[in-house]
C-alpha cells in the first residue's frame, strides 16, 4: 500500500510573490487607463463646451432683439443682426471694434457712463435703463438697454440686450399729452363751476327766505316752494359730484402723511357728524369698539372721507328704525374697521363692480338720494394708499358690513 502524502499545514511555504516586473506592468496599465479617462472626460467636456457655444450662437444670432457683447471701454466685441438692422447697417463688421458711444445720442451719452460706472465700477452684476440711439441715417430712437456683467477669461464683459421701444415711448407722450389736457380741462370745469352753482343755491335760500318772510300776505304757491327745493336738491347734487372729482385728483398729488390715532375717540368723533342726518331718516348710529382701545396709523382727514362715505351710504339705504354701527377690534395684527348696517342690503350682481370709478349699477337711496358714483372707488384707494384693504359683505333685506383692515393695528399706541 502507497505511502499517503501529508496534508498541508499553515506552516506549508507560500506561493512565491509577483515578480517586479509583473507589478509595473500593471501600474503602468493603471496609468494608462486613468490617462486615457482624463482623456475621454477632457472630450467630452470640450464637446459639452463645443455644444453649449452652439447653442449660444443659436440664440445670439437669431434672437429678435438685439444683442451685443462690450468691453468695460465699451466697445462692441460681438452683434447679431438685430442690433445691425435697428441700427441701419448691413453687417456685424461695421459695428464691431467700435465704442456704443458713437451710436449714442448727443444727448443721451451720459446714459452709457452711468452703465459703465455702475458694471464695472460697482460690480452691479446687472443694469436696466431707457436711453436714444442714432442709426446710419441720421434718426433717433428710443432703446432699452439691460447689460449683464459676466466674466470671460482674464475680462468682465456686458452681454447688452438692446429692445426699440419707440412705439410705446409714442404712446406714453400721447397719454401724457392727453391726461395733461384731461386735467387741466377738469380742474378748469371744476373750479369753474363751483361758483355760479353756488350762486345758485344761494339765490335759492334767499328766495325760500323771501317766500317764507310774506307769510302774512298769503301762503305761497306749492309750486314754487317744490321748485326751490328742487334747485336746492340739484346745486347740492352737482357741488357734491365737483368736490368728488377734485377730490380724485388730488388723492396722489401730495405724500400721505400718517399718524398714530386713538381709534376710540377718533371713530365715534367722525360718527357723530352724521348723527343729524341720522336722526332726521329715524336711524340709530352706534359704536363697537374695544374697552382696551386700539391705535393704527391715519391721515386723518383723508381716511376720515372713507368714514363719511361709507356712513353716508349705510344712512342712504337704511330704513327708519334700522341701526348703523361702526366698529373695531385687532385681527392678527392689524385694526379691522367695519361700518354694519340693518338696511336693505346690496343684490349680488352688484357686488362686483361696487368699488369702481363712476359704478354703473349704483341705485338711489331710499328716499331718492341720488349719487356721484365715485364715493366707494374714493373710498378703495384712500384705503389703499394707507396700505390697507376693504372688502364688503351683505345679504339681501339683512344689511351690508364694509370693512377695513388698516396695518399696525394695536391695543397700545406706537412708541
Amino acid at each position: 500500500m502507497p505511502a499517503l502524502m501529508p496534508d498541508a499545514t499553515p506552516n506549508s511555504p507560500e506561493r512565491p510573490a509577483t515578480a517586479p516586473q509583473d507589478q509595473a506592468l500593471q501600474q503602468e496599465n493603471r496609468e494608462l487607463l486613468a490617462h486615457q479617462a482624463t482623456a475621454d472626460a477632457h472630450q467630452l467636456h470640450q464637446q459639452q463646451y463645443e455644444q453649449s457655444q452652439v447653442r449660444f450662437r443659436t440664440v445670439f444670432e437669431n434672437s429678435p432683439l438685439g444683442q451685443k457683447i462690450i468691453t468695460p471701454d465699451l466697445m462692441i466685441r460681438q452683434v447679431n443682426a438685430a442690433v445691425v438692422a435697428m441700427l441701419g447697417y448691413t453687417s456685424p463688421e461695421e459695428l464691431i471694434g467700435r465704442r456704443i458711444l458713437e451710436f449714442a445720442h448727443p444727448q443721451f451719452r451720459a446714459d452709457w457712463h452711468h452703465l459703465q460706472a455702475q458694471l464695472w465700477e460697482h460690480k452691479l452684476p446687472h443694469f436696466s435703463l431707457e436711453t436714444c440711439l442714432v442709426r446710419a441715417d441720421g434718426s433717433s430712437f428710443w432703446c432699452q438697454v439691460t447689460s449683464v456683467l459676466f466674466p470671460d477669461e482674464d475680462a468682465e464683459l456686458g452681454y447688452t440686450i438692446l429692445e426699440d421701444i419707440s412705439e410705446r415711448k409714442g404712446l406714453e407722450k400721447q397719454l401724457k399729452r392727453l391726461y395733461d389736457a384731461q386735467e387741466t380741462i377738469l380742474h378748469l370745469a371744476t373750479h369753474d363751476l363751483k361758483g355760479p352753482i353756488g350762486h345758485i343755491e344761494l339765490l335759492a335760500d334767499l328766495l325760500q327766505r323771501e317766500v317764507a318772510g310774506r307769510a302774512g300776505t298769503g301762503p305761497p304757491a306749492p309750486e314754487m316752494l317744490h321748485y326751490l327745493a328742487l334747485i336746492q336738491n340739484a346745486c347740492a347734487h352737482a357741488t357734491t359730484l365737483l368736490e368728488d372729482l377734485l377730490y380724485v385728483g388730488d388723492l396722489d398729488a401730495n405724500e400721505l402723511h400718517k399718524l398714530p390715532t386713538d381709534l376710540g375717540t377718533y371713530l365715534p368723533a367722525r360718527l357723530e357728524l352724521h348723527q343729524l342726518a341720522a336722526t332726521k331718516k329715524g336711524v340709530t348710529l352706534a359704536v363697537d369698539l374695544p374697552a382696551a382701545g386700539l391705535f393704527a396709523p391715519l391721515h386723518p382727514d383723508k381716511f376720515g372721507r372713507v368714514l363719511d362715505n361709507l356712513l353716508s351710504n349705510a344712512l342712504k339705504f337704511t330704513p327708519a328704525g334700522g341701526t348703523v354701527t361702526i366698529g373695531g377690534h385687532e385681527h392678527e395684527g392689524k385694526a379691522r374697521l367695519s361700518v354694519r348696517d340693518t338696511g336693505i342690503g346690496i343684490p349680488g350682481k352688484l357686488l362686483g363692480n361696487l368699488f369702481d370709478k363712476f359704478n354703473p349699477t349704483r341705485r338711489a337711496g331710499l328716499q331718492g338720494e341720488t349719487t356721484t358714483g365715485l364715493g366707494l372707488f374714493i373710498a378703495k384707494q384712500i384705503v389703499q394708499l394707507h396700505g390697507g384693504d376693504i372688502w364688503v359683505e351683505s345679504r339681501e333685506r339683512e344689511g351690508t358690513c364694509f370693512f377695513i383692515e388698516l396695518p399696525g393695528g394695536r391695543s397700545q399706541p406706537a412708541d
